[in-house]
């Protein structure tokens, strides 16, 4: 068996998340359904981040293992390696489901575009290997909002992002954040916020646009659009800049909880070590995670 890494984004507004779920469209089983169709035979993905309904991603990375023989086959009778022709057999396959169109004899492209696909070793794994994870959340508090982005920002009235960003540092560091968690069963919501900014940029394509940078080991479920529900509450006025800090050392996920909408979300990257340490930091990240604060907390459970 060979393992295979991809790299990839998605506009997350027609997605029931990334997880497969029966009777909708999700990016998993839409990607599932693609490969096997591409590969002729069943394959299991492996995701960095499994994003929900809505949420989209810049840069996704999964992987999945082959036969060797059926990766081999893929090129045909060209001289292209089998990674070239993955990205071309499976780009189509990708368009073709979500209906886009070729305009002018150029390659059409659907909501799911795989930029990368690449052989690795089996010490990788999309998951456990990832050292960090980074976010952007995109806010649109104009007077006259974007007609561009209103399906990758959230539309709010104007808010204070120097008392927001205030209150956004007071949010970093090691913390159990299980007051904007949905925990799961046997994992801890411990986590480590590396970075958290506020800030409008000057530049670039969102230039104009409120956004929140959020970098962290692993994020649980809800947890950046916790955060950021809660980080608005306190833009609007309505709460102190001490209140999400506040909230934080409550650990209690039944009051208060704001959860922003998803459209505002992307997955911006994923962070791995260098190949001789991916090993390492996979078995580091399944093994039991000691959290005194949640005594039936198991494992690190990256889910986003």
């Amino acid at each position: 068996m060979m393992r295979i890494r991809l790299d990839l984004s998605y506009d997350g507004t027609r997605f029931h998340g990334w997880a497969l779920q029966p009777g909708l469209r999700t990016v998993e089983g839409v990607l599932t359904a693609a490969l096997k169709t591409v590969l002729r035979h069943d394959v299991k993905l492996t995701v960095a981040g499994r994003t929900d309904a809505g949420v989209h991603a810049a840069r996704q990375t999964a992987h999945f293992d082959v036969d060797e023989a059926a990766w081999n086959a893929l090129p045909g009778r060209s001289d292209r390696h089998p990674s070239q022709a993955l990205l071309t057999r499976l780009g189509g396959v990708l368009a073709r489901e979500s209906g886009a169109k070729s305009i002018n004899g150029s390659g059409a492209i659907g909501d799911i575009v795989i930029a990368g696909a690449a052989e690795v070793s089996t010490d990788f794994d999309a998951r456990f290997s990832a050292v960090g994870r980074a976010y952007r959340y995109r806010i649109d508090d104009r007077v006259v909002s974007g007609v561009f982005t209103s399906h990758i920002a959230t539309r709010t009235a104007q808010l204070d992002d120097g008392v927001m960003a205030e209150a956004a540092l007071r949010l970093l560091g090691e913390h159990d954040f299980l007051s904007f968690c949905k925990p799961r069963e046997g994992a801890t919501t411990i986590r480590t916020l590396r970075k958290i900014e506020v800030h409008r940029p000057a530049i670039g394509p969102d230039a104009g646009l409120l956004v929140v940078d959020l970098e962290a080991d692993a994020f649980c479920h809800s947890m950046v659009r916790s955060i950021v529900g809660a980080l608005i509450e306190v833009g609007r006025g309505k709460k102190e800049s001490t209140w999400p800090a506040e909230r934080l050392a409550e650990q209690s996920r039944d009051r208060g909880v704001i959860i922003a909408p998803a459209r505002g979300l992307m997955l911006e990257r994923v962070d791995y070590p260098a190949d001789d340490m991916l090993a390492e930091q996979a078995n580091k990240a399944r093994r039991v995670r000691e959290n005194p604060l949640t005594s039936t907390a198991q494992a690190i459970d990256p889910v986003v």
